[in-house]
């Protein structure tokens, strides 16, 4: 396998796996979004279309980053779940939030997760890292928690920016 890769680089190395957009996008979506059916991973804002989308999930379950299993639900859905190393990229993802927020054209919504993570820091990232390895990986939870869990905390004021900015655009429509 190693002759497979064009040098022994980790930057080159885990390029080789994440580089392409959608890999990270799909990551994205299942740690942040909870997005783990197919047809939620569809749904995309970025819109993937669905050929692609079946060569990444595959690609990421070959590269041991995500897994497959039947959804005891419905029998003819799959449910894909985060491996332990691919919740290992959270921190990753944290910071390339972070950069973008403070050096690329953002919109407030889709940027308040970011900027939450950035301020919480490593913290707040072992706690979402801990939630993601019990429904992901079945982990039973570390410690008791009190009050929201990191992602209902980030899911809440994803909610709060997006009905400020309803408000802001229905007063801006009505202004003389």
């Amino acid at each position: 396998m190693a002759e497979a890769h064009r040098s022994g680089c980790p930057i080159n190395l885990t390029l080789e796996v994440l580089g392409d957009r959608w890999s990270l996008l799909i990551l994205r979506d299942m740690m942040f979004g909870d997005r783990r059916h197919f047809r939620e991973l569809l749904r995309s804002e970025e819109g993937i279309s669905s050929n692609i989308l079946a060569d990444r999930l595959k690609r990421l379950q070959a590269e041991g980053l995500i897994t497959k299993a039947d959804d005891p639900s419905h029998k003819q859905k799959a449910i894909y779940s985060l491996t332990a190393k691919a919740i290992e990229l959270l921190p990753v993802f944290a910071q390339i939030g972070a950069w973008g927020t403070r050096h690329l054209p953002v919109t407030p919504e889709l940027s308040i997760r970011a900027q939450l993570l950035a301020e919480g820091g490593p913290p707040m990232w072992e706690d979402f890292m801990a939630e993601l390895r019990e429904a992901h990986l079945g982990e039973a939870p570390a410690r008791r928690r009190r009050g929201p869990t990191v992602r209902e905390r980030l899911q809440r004021a994803y909610e709060e920016v997006c009905a400020k900015q309803v408000k802001s655009r229905k007063r801006a429509s009505t202004a003389p």
